[in-house]
């Protein structure tokens, strides 16, 4: 068998002897992309740091940049796409980390190999750190699915073994790169409290989608009223981001399987600068959801940062973004300037949500001004907006329309979606940030400096 050996075996060989309760398509993907929320944001995080492998099929399912950079990775990924046409195809994994770019490059530690046919396409993954290993997947048939979930000694090694014989058939030279790198990791230690805890942190995950009142009672309560919208908006930026990524997926890999003429690889990268705006777009909505509805706590660990360095990372990806459409952005930036204490990949985020906010509505030739300053015992980023038609010295900040809501705002000029001031605020709060809005000098967020001593 090893020498024809298929995800789908994998799968088969893990589910022997397994009695459970079958579900359907919906309910499976629900679980699969909750599982995998948990698997990252509650045990991975803490477990990356000494590296480790993951291996995915047939899409990649870790989702932030942090794990695919520092851990190694296999990706079994479709050629040619053939589930289109495949009914019995299942689905497919939300993705965004084959899409980290830099310098319009695709980058990522993983290698990609051709997934046969005979693989099935039902989402696999598995983890292996030294002190965390996870195996997860969906297996079964149409509307008879099952979550899988294993962390033991046995099954981990009999995926390894089954992951090697895959790869010594199919790719001989990444087989011995694989032995090698589970050779580095050492001793492996069980991550008894994922063991312990990992269903019943689904189980929440999953409860926590559905709002914990009736909506009888949301009429006679405001606050009761926020969490079901919350709860609704984060339901809908996920249904929105999933396929956005993966259409950016397949952007991707067509970019690199393909050759094309120059016209259409641009034309490609455009849908993909799209696509991958509008998944930042939500995932501000998700994040300020989660804030309205108490689902995370806005004291988060922050950690020393170079706001100007983030600034200048994402000057140009600003620049090419405006220059579409005929706006202009300065950067004032002091060299020497202190760190400050916040969270860098969600305050890139946020940054790129600020920008976005408050150039939707502007003329052709209108510009941004963006200024960092020491003040104090903080430092002071300020956002001015002159708008065209007006003098140099006349910024103004404008917000449009009218609330929807505790999270968004409505904008009927532009029939545009974006966060509501108030969700801007707290969303910059849980990243150390203290927001106040003028109309003569537009907006300006405090960071905390970071003391010498801090971690």
């Amino acid at each position: 068998m090893k020498s024809h050996v298929t995800i789908k075996q994998i799968q088969d060989l893990l589910l022997q002897g397994l009695e459970t309760k079958f579900v359907d398509d919906e309910t499976s993907r629900r679980m699969w992309y909750a599982s995998l929320e948990v698997i990252q944001k509650e045990f991975l995080i803490h477990n990356f740091h000494d590296g480790g492998i993951w291996v995915a099929s047939p899409l990649p399912a870790l989702t932030e940049k942090k794990y695919i950079t520092k851990l190694k990775g296999w990706l079994w990924s479709p050629k040619g796409f053939p589930y289109f046409q495949n009914d019995n195809a299942g689905f497919l994994p939300a993705d965004q980390s084959i899409n980290i770019k830099q310098d319009n490059n695709f980058v990522g530690n993983y290698k990609v190999l051709n997934l046969n046919p005979k693989d099935g396409y039902e989402p696999f993954l598995v983890v292996i750190t030294p002190k965390f290993q996870c195996l997860l997947t969906i297996a079964g048939e149409k509307d008879k699915r099952i979550l899988l979930m294993r962390c033991d000694q046995e099954s981990l090694r009999i995926a390894i073994e089954l992951i090697d014989a895959k790869l010594c058939r199919e790719n001989y030279e990444e087989a011995l790169d694989f032995r090698g790198e589970i050779s580095c990791l050492g001793n492996l230690t069980i991550n008894n409290e994922f063991k312990n805890n990992f269903w019943q942190c689904l189980s929440i995950k999953l409860a926590n989608v559905i709002p914990k009142v009736n909506v009888q009672n949301s009429f006679n309560n405001k606050k009761t009223g926020q969490i079901i919208e919350a709860k609704l908006l984060q339901a809908i930026s996920h249904e929105v981001r999933t396929p956005l990524a993966t259409i950016r997926t397949l952007i991707s890999s067509t970019l690199r399987k393909y050759d094309m003429d120059e016209s259409m690889r641009n034309r490609l990268k455009q849908i993909d600068n799209e696509c991958n705006e509008q998944i930042d777009r939500f995932g501000l909505i998700f994040n300020a959801a989660e804030l309205v509805s108490n689902e995370v706590s806005p004291s988060n660990q922050l950690a020393r940062i170079n706001l100007g360095e983030i600034l200048k990372k994402l000057l140009p990806f600003w620049t090419n973004q405006l220059n579409h459409r005929g706006i202009t952005l300065k950067i004032d930036i002091p060299k020497n300037l202190p760190e400050i204490l916040s969270d860098s990949e969600k305050l890139e985020l946020m940054l790129r949500g600020l920008i976005d906010k408050n150039t939707r509505g502007l003329r052709e030739g209108s510009g941004l001004v963006l200024e960092l300053r020491p003040a104090g015992q903080r430092l002071k980023l300020q956002l001015k907006v002159n708008r065209f038609g007006t003098t140099q010295k006349e910024f103004t900040f404008k917000d449009n329309g009218s609330n929807i809501g505790p999270v968004l705002n409505w904008d009927p000029q532009t029939g545009s979606l974006q966060l509501s001031q108030i969700a801007t605020q707290k969303l910059l709060e849980s990243l150390g940030g203290h927001v106040t809005e003028r109309k003569d000098t537009g907006l300006t967020v405090f960071f905390p400096i970071s003391d010498e001593n801090d971690n």
